[in-house]
């Protein structure tokens, strides 16, 4: 079985974020969230991936994942020239899927399920596609599948005002090449965009077979700030804990602490965990890293307090103030003087001096 992994879009919900990069890459516990994708697919058992890229920084994806082989995989890149829908870039695959089934995957979900067992039974079974369903509480937001009362998928439809129910089409789909010839013949939605629910439904009302499998674990769409920042937490509350840094007396860690190497730090500071703190890193004196925050490489962090954000590699933090619930991008510096309270979300190389 080959995968496709989606890695384009616009990220217009994620900016300043998104301007200088694509969302996907954007870090979650100090590794971009396209790569935990990359690992499902891997741990399912599909090694020949598909990248479909397009938009703002497609060479930094390139240029991060190569041709895959330091992630245990082989990677080929199709362009999407514009943003046209999840069908829409399916079918740039149809050549590189040839006719075996595959596996699709968006680039911003994460999932702690394994789905090595689902592959198995796809590939194992005469199904035309098997969806991962997930209850969500705004099912106005995501695609919906509709059951009935033999718990059998009647339709599948894109962001009703309405859900019949809250069960979400998240954006994991096991596909056959059967959907190619339907995406050829899709008709673009409202949206100007080739819709897969549009795709799924047609499949569906041609009496082809859609299996599916709801998933109790921890599953997102980091599409918001807000999203992203509660898969950080997420994702370190499943790590456990090492230290190749240095630390020097007087330092405090408690809870799950994961420190990289080249990193110090220095006395009076405390580290409250989860907390990860990537390599080459200056935590300074009178220092708080608290709960759920990532720290990436070559940072260096001095007399403030944080909780619940990421701080992205390059940063240089310096004042006697909060902040909490934040992103802040690569390379940015912020020099405050004493402040109670500030949350963030600052775009690459943002410099703030108050």
């Amino acid at each position: 079985m080959k995968g496709i992994l989606l890695h384009g879009g616009h990220g217009t919900r994620l900016r300043p974020l998104t301007h200088t990069g694509p969302k996907q890459l954007l870090p979650i516990a100090n590794k971009p969230m396209s790569q935990y994708c990359i690992e499902s697919m891997k741990e399912a058992g599909v090694t020949d991936i598909a990248v479909i890229i397009g938009g703002i920084g497609s060479n930094k994806v390139r240029e991060y994942y190569g041709n895959g082989e330091k992630f245990g995989v082989k990677i080929f890149y199709i362009e999407q020239e514009s943003p046209k829908g999840i069908a829409h870039a399916i079918g740039l695959c149809h050549n590189f899927i040839g006719n075996d089934k595959f596996l699709v995957f968006l680039g911003d979900n994460i999932i702690h399920k394994n789905i090595r067992d689902f592959a198995n039974e796809f590939v194992n079974s005469d199904d035309d596609a098997s969806l991962l369903l997930c209850e969500v509480k705004n099912p106005s937001q995501f695609g919906i599948a509709d059951m009935d009362n033999d718990g059998k998928i009647t339709r599948i439809m894109e962001k009703p005002k309405d859900p019949p129910t809250n069960f979400a089409v998240t954006g994991i789909y096991f596909l056959t090449p059967k959907i190619f010839e339907i995406i050829e013949n899709l008709k673009p939605s409202w949206r100007n965009e080739l819709e897969i629910t549009d795709a799924l439904q047609i499949l569906l009302s041609e009496n082809n077979k859609i299996s599916y499998h709801i998933i109790t674990d921890y599953w997102k769409d980091t599409g918001t700030p807000e999203d992203i920042i509660n898969a950080n937490k997420i994702v370190l509350e499943n790590q456990k804990s090492y230290f190749y840094g240095e630390k020097s007396d007087g330092v405090s860690l408690t809870g799950t602490v994961l420190v990289g190497k080249g990193t110090k730090i220095i006395g009076n500071s405390q580290i409250d965990g989860p907390v990860i703190i990537g390599k080459n890193c200056i935590i300074h004196p009178d220092t708080r890293i608290g709960p759920n925050t990532s720290i990436g490489n070559d940072s260096e962090i001095a007399k403030c307090d944080i909780e619940n954000s990421i701080i992205m590699s390059g940063c240089n933090i310096n004042g006697d103030f909060k902040i909490r619930k934040s992103i802040i991008a690569f390379n940015c510096i912020l020099t405050f003087k004493k402040s109670e309270y500030q949350s963030f979300l600052l775009g690459e190389g943002t410099n703030i001096s108050i």
